[in-house]
């Protein structure tokens, strides 16, 4: 777990009191193929509204907060309030303006195209 961390507002009886929420780097597959890159993150109880993705000048920062309400008091609690945050660097052969994302069951599924001049093409040989 990381010891990074945001402050949070919060009211409590009119009271405005700061908490830090722990930083988690989710866990992240990455698959490449000729037309993109596909990242997976995993961000379980994550609303799709508390998800920034962000992309400027070759890095790129994905971060959710998982929020949770209280139901009574806790007697125990195992499974809290966190921010998932990662960080990646953006290769140049991507094509930013047509990064698109998916938000499914904890999930999200980003696109990463790769720019026409990156993608592999065959040169034909023609005949003199």
């Amino acid at each position: 777990m990381s010891t990074n961390t945001d402050l949070v507002a919060q009211k409590d009886q009119g009271k405005n009191i700061s908490k830090q929420l722990p930083v988690i780097a989710p866990e992240v597959d990455v698959f490449e193929n000729d037309q993109e890159i596909l990242l997976q993150a995993d961000m379980p109880g994550v609303l799709k509204e508390d998800i920034v993705i962000n992309i400027d000048n070759g890095k790129m920062v994905l971060s959710g907060i998982r929020r949770l309400e209280s139901v009574g008091a806790d007697t125990w609690k195992e499974f809290g309030e966190v921010e998932f945050r990662r960080n990646f660097s953006v290769p140049q052969s991507i094509d930013t303006n047509q990064v698109n994302a998916e938000f499914k069951d904890g999930q999200l599924c980003l696109h990463l195209p790769k720019s026409e001049a990156a993608k592999p093409r065959q040169i034909e040989i023609k005949a003199g």
